[in-house]
């Protein structure tokens, strides 16, 4: 008869289980630390966003404020924090997959 998950293997199975929820959680807390950037206009705006894809940072250099073109910041801003949390995103990706093997758990990713 195969014990299969219902036999003595069910006990490894959660003890695995909690393993992996204990080391998912510390890779949170660690990307809470992580900071990646991203940038527009040749570096002009650098959006600086950590692992949990909130913006710690933005650096604009003053050569890209022109009150006659608001908008042209505007575009920059915006794709400066939109490459960031690509990146952010990609390295939660990456740092998680190392803990589940590359498994998707829904929530997590």
């Amino acid at each position: 008869m195969s014990k299969g998950l219902g036999g003595g293997n069910l006990g490894g199975f959660i003890k695995h289980a909690q393993e992996m929820q204990k080391r998912i959680a510390e890779v949170q807390e660690n990307l809470k630390n992580r900071v990646v950037e991203g940038s527009s206009g040749g570096g002009m705006v650098t959006a600086y966003v950590n692992g949990h894809q909130e913006i710690v940072k933005l650096k604009i250099d003053p050569k890209a404020v022109d009150p006659d073109d608001v908008e042209m910041l505007e575009d920059l801003i915006v794709a400066a924090v939109s490459q960031a949390v690509k990146k952010s995103k990609d390295l939660q990706k990456e740092e998680l997959g190392k803990v589940t093997g590359g498994l998707s758990i829904p929530g997590m990713m």
